[in-house]
């Protein structure tokens, strides 16, 4: 007995306890682990696809406001070109013969001509840049004149129709005189000569 080894006690097996009618069947989770459970990320687990939703629908806008500017139709054209003074400014504007609008196609054609002319003939080099130079500052001189008429116009007809001039709509109509009438957006809706709407 004495040299006998010593086996450690044998546990014995924790008997199946028979489960309570109502119970889980295992024990309630610590406060720390339901937490735990319960925390999600802030953030979108599919970022892509939610960037991809957003290009979508930003792009669907887009072409929607484009199709609008084309056709005209107000209540889906960007918020810097609704309204009825907006509209009633472009209409004056495209009902005149703008000097702008012709200045600067003729402008781009005389410097090509420029440029290109001295390297065929060098003698009218002299006479080609005194030209260029009294057509560009006189386009330029005549189109601020033709702005200024412009703008006692639209002044003048946006008293008459609202009663007072909005801000921004003169500054609006003489960048839309500016540009050439068949680049224009929103379209055009009138022709030239025509009262406005």
């Amino acid at each position: 007995m004495i040299f006998r080894k010593s086996e450690p006690p044998q546990s014995p097996e924790p008997a199946a306890q028979p489960s309570r009618p109502g119970s889980k069947g295992r024990p309630t989770r610590t406060r720390k682990e339901a937490e735990a459970a319960r925390r999600r990320p802030l953030v979108v687990d599919d970022r892509k696809e939610a960037r991809r939703r957003d290009r979508e629908r930003a792009n669907r806008e887009r072409a929607e406001a484009q199709q609008a500017l084309m056709t005209g139709d107000e209540k889906r054209m960007p918020a810097q070109h609704r309204g009825p003074e907006r509209s009633f400014v472009r209409d004056v504007v495209d009902s005149r013969r703008n000097l702008a609008e012709y200045f600067f196609p003729i402008a781009l054609v005389f410097m090509l001509v420029a440029l290109v002319l001295p390297l065929i003939r060098p003698e009218l080099t002299a006479l080609l840049s005194t030209g260029m130079v009294v057509v560009l500052w006189g386009g330029i001189a005549l189109c601020v004149v033709d702005g200024f008429v412009l703008r006692r116009r639209l002044r003048a007809a946006l008293t008459e129709r609202f009663d007072t001039v909005g801000a921004g709509l003169v500054g609006y109509g003489i960048m839309r005189a500016i540009q050439i009438r068949r680049f224009r957006l929103p379209r055009p809706q009138i022709r030239h000569g025509q009262d406005p709407r």
